[in-house]
């Protein structure tokens, strides 16, 4: 494959300057993609400095960065600690991670993630996994299906577009995204069909690629991995993620819930920097995928 071009990442400039408190340190870059965060990351560190890049996409080693302090690590980020400390790397100065589907993936119709091309029901962001989205939208049943539309993505007219998918499969199964498109057509009532289109295809997605879960692993994991006053930053792009992420850096659990020691007191791993930061007016003119972007900014405790 040649080399491609990744879109500069959203918020690029004030995520690497908030993340790193050590420029010796050793940091990970959890969602490498095209190396934005990377390159602006390694430009920033001294030559003791080193960092952790994953992605679990094959596609992603074609942008890898030619810098003996970087190392690249084709996995999902769920695996972190596990390739760290074959490493030899038990703490680290700063995460990154930047959650969702980069403009790449969007952009490359046979990867099955775009509402607008057409191209096969895929959106593995792992190739090698079993579970596509035509799987999940040819074999799964009504009640599943149902299921994940609301849970995943908050789709309204869950019911309805899960029987049309059900009905339709009977005769002829749903293969490409397109066709996708035009089984649930008519579904979107008095709301935007673009809208409710890219609620379907993010829950599809979601359920493919285990998205909530492995970020709970991330975000347990960080807290075991960050060293004390290290940093965490994430960017996420729908209401699901970024509550995960409020959640932990607030309570350390995922549901609210404060976690409480025998004497009362709260237990958390990090404490969050700042309030919640989105792109500004200018970047999202430059690129309109930025403008569901939020960040959270946590330290270690």
């Amino acid at each position: 494959m040649s080399k491609f071009i990744y879109h500069n990442p959203v918020l690029l400039e004030k995520s690497v300057c908030e993340l790193i408190t050590d420029p010796n340190g050793i940091y990970v870059d959890a969602t490498y993609g095209g190396g934005g965060h990377s390159r602006e990351l390694l430009c920033r560190l001294t030559k003791k400095g080193r960092l952790f890049a994953f992605d679990q996409d094959i596609d992603s080693k074609q942008n890898l960065i030619d810098d003996a302090r970087f190392f690249f690590i084709n996995s999902n980020f769920k695996h972190l600690k596990k390739y760290l400390n074959h490493y030899d790397v038990y703490e680290v100065s700063g995460i990154i991670a930047d959650f969702g589907v980069s403009s790449y993936q969007l952009d490359v119709p046979l990867r099955g993630f775009s509402t607008m091309k057409d191209g096969p029901l895929d959106m593995r962001m792992n190739q090698g996994s079993n579970l596509t989205a035509e799987s999940v939208v040819n074999n799964y049943e009504r009640k599943k299906l149902c299921k994940i539309l609301k849970e995943y993505g908050q789709v309204n007219q869950a019911k309805e577009i899960a029987n049309k998918i059900v009905s339709h499969r009977k005769t002829k199964p749903i293969k490409s995204t397109k066709e996708l498109v035009r089984v649930v057509e008519n579904s979107h009532g008095k709301f935007s069909k673009y809208k409710v289109l890219a609620k379907i295809f993010q829950s599809i997605r979601i359920e493919v690629n285990n998205e909530l879960e492995v970020i709970k692993q991330l975000l347990s994991q960080a807290s075991e991995l960050v060293k004390t006053r290290g940093r965490m930053v994430c960017i996420s792009y729908h209401s699901l993620e970024d509550r995960l992420i409020k959640n932990f850096f607030r309570s350390g659990s995922f549901d609210n819930k404060d976690n409480r020691d025998f004497f009362g007191n709260v237990q958390k791993p990090f404490k969050k920097i700042g309030g919640l930061i989105v792109p500004g007016a200018n970047e999202v003119k430059k690129n309109k995928r930025a403008r569901s972007a939020k960040m959270r900014i946590a330290e270690k405790i």
